[in-house]
């Protein structure tokens, strides 16, 4: 298991744990980020992110995306 932001830019990971207070996993959940789900790093610039996940693109800051375990 390791954070999202160390993913690779085009590789496809399932999510297998979000860390952090209530807050913010109930954020991420309604953003699409749930444990199972499959996620695509779109592009990275300086840590923050773009990903896939389910049919929309986010974008993370990176202290968001290093709370998404891979």
């Amino acid at each position: 298991m390791m954070p999202l932001t160390m993913a690779k830019t085009g590789e496809r990971a399932e999510i297998q744990k979000i860390t952090g207070r209530d807050e913010v996993r109930q954020r991420l959940a309604e953003l699409g980020f749930v444990v199972g789900a499959q996620v695509c790093v779109v592009s990275e610039v300086a840590g923050n992110l773009i990903v896939q996940v389910k049919d929309s693109r986010v974008a993370l800051d990176k202290g968001m995306a290093n709370r998404i375990m891979i």
